[in-house]
């Protein structure tokens, strides 16, 4: 579907998004393990059966927040100016979608820490991370030219997104404030060089 999202739609993800913040909070504070989906709908302000409308169990409550950063990520990818050579695209929008530009923005790298360091998360973060590396796959297919090998445009996405992903695991499990050393976004970039540097894409795309 193409074009502005409709009102329901757009209300439906104002849910989704709300569900999730509270999720978040709850989580934070107590764990996946001690928080029941009840206690995620009332801080949500909706009833239970509402709740399953939107997530089949309580851990996939967060999901929306967990793939923001991706979802941002792959926009910037995007939007990028055309000629600007794919790998430096990659590693400029991941360098912005790992910098937080606001305090929401601050607020939901916090929760992805607090998120990130649950055991209890990590089936959802695992999907969170495959759905986004299928984004990006997509997205890098749209910039390489007709007959480029399909394997080669997979093989940048997955280097891509474990960079990421990598990144914001290290930084999660360590006590690096979110700007400045040992931020996401330095270790993003690292990782992003580390991981994607030999990949044979580079020398047959721009």
């Amino acid at each position: 579907m193409t074009g502005r999202p409709t009102l329901n739609q757009r209300r439906r993800e104002s849910t989704r998004l709300e569900i999730a913040q509270a999720a978040a909070e709850l989580f934070a504070a107590r764990g996946a393990e001690a928080t029941t989906a009840e206690e995620i709908a009332t801080a949500s302000g909706i009833s239970l059966r509402t709740f399953y409308r939107y997530f089949s169990e309580k851990e996939d409550a967060v999901a929306p927040l967990l793939a923001a950063g991706g979802e941002r990520w792959v926009r910037l990818f995007t939007e990028s100016a055309s000629d600007l050579p794919v790998r430096e695209a990659l590693e400029r929008s991941a360098a912005e979608s790992l910098s937080p530009s606001d305090a929401p923005a601050a607020e939901a790298l916090r929760w992805t820490r607090d998120l990130l360091r649950d055991p209890r998360l990590a089936t959802v973060w695992q999907r969170v991370h495959a759905d986004s590396e299928e984004r990006l796959r997509a997205a890098i297919a749209d910039r390489c030219p007709p007959g480029t090998d399909l394997l080669e445009i997979r093989l940048a996405a997955a280097a891509a997104t474990a960079a990421i992903r990598v990144a914001l695991e290290q930084w999660a499990r360590s006590g690096a404030p979110a700007t400045g050393p040992g931020s996401p976004r330095e270790l993003g970039a690292r990782c992003m060089r580390e991981l994607t540097a030999g990949l044979g894409l580079w020398s047959r795309v721009n």
